[in-house]
């Protein structure tokens, strides 16, 4: 797939937001998530920049994929990790470069944006594809495991 546009999402982005963030859940975690709720959370989004920002890929005028970028302070590095998260291309695009183009345009608004230390993403450890993938975007694994105490559960 070749003429893949990367955009700002804006709010008229919110439908296909939660439609992709819906499907990424169900098909990475099997979890049917609240739509009121993740309806509100991606909204929220554009609310408020210090929580983050989508961005949005399209190919010939259509929208095909989308990520989150949100922000992690480092007091050791004195700056800002660009997290990556909410990945989704539908599934007709996939494996046509679309999450390239998206990290590209990512990589290249960190490297100018001031106080910009790196990015950073999670993957599934079965997610060998993903895995990869990242690998060749210059990417490397962290010797970090990931622990978490939800207070919200999401189903």
């Amino acid at each position: 797939m070749t003429d893949i546009h990367i955009r700002a999402a804006t709010l008229d982005d919110l439908a296909f937001l939660v439609d992709a963030n819906a499907a990424m859940a169900l098909e990475t975690e099997n979890k049917q998530l609240d739509r009121e709720r993740l309806t509100r959370g991606v909204a929220a989004v554009f609310a408020d920049a210090r929580r983050g920002f989508y961005r949005i890929a399209e190919h010939r005028g259509r929208v095909v994929g989308s990520l989150l970028v949100t922000f992690e302070w480092s007091d050791w590095r004195e700056g800002d990790w660009w997290w990556i998260q909410s990945v989704y291309v539908l599934p007709d695009a996939r494996r046509h470069g679309v999450f390239r183009a998206l990290y590209a345009q990512v990589e290249s608004d960190a490297r100018v944006t001031s106080g910009v230390i790196g990015l950073r993403l999670y993957v599934e450890w079965e997610n060998a594809r993903a895995q990869r993938t990242y690998a060749a975007l210059g990417m490397a694994q962290e010797h970090y495991h990931m622990y978490a105490r939800p207070f919200v559960a999401l189903t």
